[in-house]
């Protein structure tokens, strides 16, 4: 005997937060507490991790395909402290970043061929225009690499013009 179930979207998105917040609630009160922590997560996840002069890691998201780059971090409603996303390019330029349709301040490090901070935009304010006028952001240098991570963090891990970040 098939059953269906049929609801409409809200109804059916309600229902599986619903859902969630029990079991999760169920594996808290059964001692599954270990759970709550989370172990870093890894290159086999498919992140790669960026390491910062101080000893930090980022795990980013890899950005090398043209889709990759043009899609980003848009539309994401957060971006966890140790989380990124690693734009690679071919060759060195000044690239331009904007953040149309980006709903997280970010800060956006761009990097040389060394790996070396050449520029840095702070707290990069999310923009809500609805046509392509959002601001447009570019380093000084030509850059190679371009790292976006959660507003503020750059100050956080005390990243700086000229510092070194390490990667594969």
């Amino acid at each position: 005997m098939r059953l269906r179930l049929s609801c409409s979207p809200t109804r059916h998105r309600r229902v599986t937060l619903a859902l969630n917040q029990a079991v999760f609630f169920l594996l808290v009160s059964v001692g599954a507490t270990e759970w709550a922590v989370l172990p870093p997560a890894s290159a086999e996840e498919g992140l790669l991790p960026v390491k910062t002069p101080g000893g930090a890691t980022i795990y980013a998201e890899l950005a090398d395909t043209t889709e990759k780059r043009a899609r980003g971090l848009m539309f994401r409603n957060s971006l966890a402290p140790d989380r990124g996303m690693l734009f690679t390019f071919a060759e060195p330029k000044p690239w331009t970043f904007w953040m149309k349709n980006t709903k997280v301040p970010l800060d956006i490090i761009w990097l040389d061929g060394k790996k070396r901070i050449v520029h840095i935009e702070r707290n990069v304010p999310i923009c809500t225009r609805t046509d392509d006028s959002c601001p447009q952001y570019q380093p000084t240098e030509d850059a190679m690499y371009v790292l976006e991570i959660a507003g503020g963090m750059a100050d956080a891990l005390k990243l700086q013009r000229g510092a070194t970040l390490q990667f594969p």
